[in-house]
C-alpha cells in the first residue's frame, strides 16, 4: 500500500476522530453513591500516599503509581511488600475514571472495587480489609478528614476505597499535541506526525482497537504478548473462563507514553520502538491471537513516522506533590 499523503491523512482524521471523539476532559463519571467532592479527593490523596495501608509500612498506593512516572512505576511488574514481584506491569491511573472496566483483565466493574484489590493482595499492600480499616482508624488525625468527607468520623472499607476512588477521578491528562491538532489547530502536529496518523489509522490498523478519546476500545485482545513463554498469563480468560479469552487483555490507553514504559501486560517491552517492532512482526503467534494482528511490513521510514504520532499523545503530566505530613 503506497503511503497515504499528508492531505489524505488530514482527512482521514476528520473523519475518523473529529465527529466521534468527545473532549477528553469531559468531566468523569461517578457512581451514584459516590459524587466526587472536593472533601473526598482531598482525602483520598492522603490514603493514596499513606504506607500505613500496607502490612510492612513500606508500599503505598502512589508506590506503585508514583506522579513522577506517570503514575506507573516503570517497572515491568510491581515490587509489592515484603519485596514480592507482582505479575503483571502496573497501568497508569491516568484518565482511569473514563475506564468501564479496570485491571488488565478487566475483573473490577469499578474503581472502588478495584481500590480493595491490591488493599488485600497478599504480594501488593498484604492487609485485610478489616485490618486496613483498623489502621487508619486508630489514627486520630484522619477524623476530621472522614467527617468532612462523610458527614462523621467513621472509617469503613467502603469509605476507603470511595476517597481513593474521588482522588483518582481527579488525575486526568489531555491537551496533547494531538488533540490540539483534533480541535483545529493545524500545526500542532507535525509533517512526519500527521503521516504517522495516518498510518495509525491505515494501514497499520491501530485504530481498531486505538479508538475514541482515550485511545483504547476498552475491549479485551490477545495481540501475542507472552505468549510464547512457557507459563502463560491467561488475562481475560481467569475472569469469563471462556476459551476465545486466553491471553487477552484491556486494550491500553495510549495516553503519556513516554512516562508509562514498559510496555505490554508483562512490561516485557522497554521502549516504544520495540513496540513497533512488536506488531510489526504480527505479534507472537497463538491460537487465539486476535484476527486484526498480522505481519505489518512497515517500511523503516513509516515506523519513525507512527513513533511520531504516539508520542504527539503526550498531555499534561498532571504532576501532585506527596503530603509533607500525612494525619497522625
Amino acid at each position: 500500500m503506497p503511503r497515504l499523503s499528508v492531505t489524505l491523512g488530514l482527512v482521514l482524521v476528520m473523519s475518523l476522530f473529529v465527529r466521534a471523539s468527545p473532549p477528553l476532559r469531559r468531566k468523569p463519571p461517578a457512581p451514584k453513591d459516590n459524587p466526587t467532592t472536593p472533601a473526598k479527593a482531598a482525602l483520598g490523596k492522603l490514603l493514596f500516599f499513606d504506607k500505613r495501608m500496607s502490612l510492612d509500612g513500606t508500599v503505598s498506593c502512589a508506590t506503585c503509581h508514583d506522579p513522577r512516572k506517570g503514575w506507573t512505576d516503570q517497572r515491568p511488574t510491581a515490587i509489592g511488600v515484603r519485596q514480592q514481584l507482582g505479575r503483571r506491569n502496573t497501568p497508569t491511573v491516568l484518565n482511569a475514571a473514563y475506564h468501564e472496566t479496570q485491571f488488565w483483565d478487566g475483573r473490577a466493574p469499578s474503581m472502588e472495587e478495584q481500590a480493595k484489590d491490591p488493599i488485600s493482595n497478599p504480594k501488593e499492600m498484604g492487609l485485610t480489609h478489616d485490618q486496613a480499616v483498623a489502621r487508619i482508624a486508630a489514627v486520630k488525625g484522619y477524623e476530621r478528614y472522614f467527617k468532612d468527607a462523610f458527614g462523621d468520623p467513621t472509617v469503613t472499607i467502603e469509605r476507603i476505597v470511595q476517597a481513593e476512588s474521588s482522588f483518582q477521578r481527579t488525575l486526568l491528562t489531555g491537551d496533547s499535541p494531538y488533540d490540539r491538532y483534533v480541535a483545529g489547530k493545524r500545526d500542532a502536529l507535525k509533517t512526519n506526525a500527521v503521516r504517522g496518523l495516518a498510518i495509525f489509522n491505515g494501514k497499520a490498523s491501530c485504530a481498531s482497537c486505538h479508538s475514541g478519546p482515550d485511545m483504547t476500545d476498552g475491549r479485551f485482545h490477545n495481540v501475542g504478548a507472552g505468549m510464547h513463554r512457557r507459563v502463560q498469563d491467561l488475562g481475560r480468560y481467569e475472569v469469563t473462563k471462556q476459551d476465545k479469552d486466553k491471553g487477552a487483555f484491556r486494550t491500553p490507553p495510549l495516553r503519556n507514553l513516554s512516562d508509562t514504559f514498559p510496555y505490554m501486560h508483562d512490561g516485557s517491552l522497554a521502549t516504544l520502538e520495540q513496540v513497533v517492532e512488536f506488531f510489526d512482526r504480527g505479534g507472537h503467534p497463538n491460537p487465539w491471537l486476535n484476527s486484526e494482528i498480522k505481519p505489518l511490513r512497515l517500511s523503516a521510514e513509516e515506523k519513525r513516522d507512527l513513533l511520531s504520532f504516539l508520542v504527539a499523545l503526550n498531555g499534561d503530566k498532571v504532576l501532585v506533590a506527596e503530603p509533607q505530613r500525612l494525619p497522625q
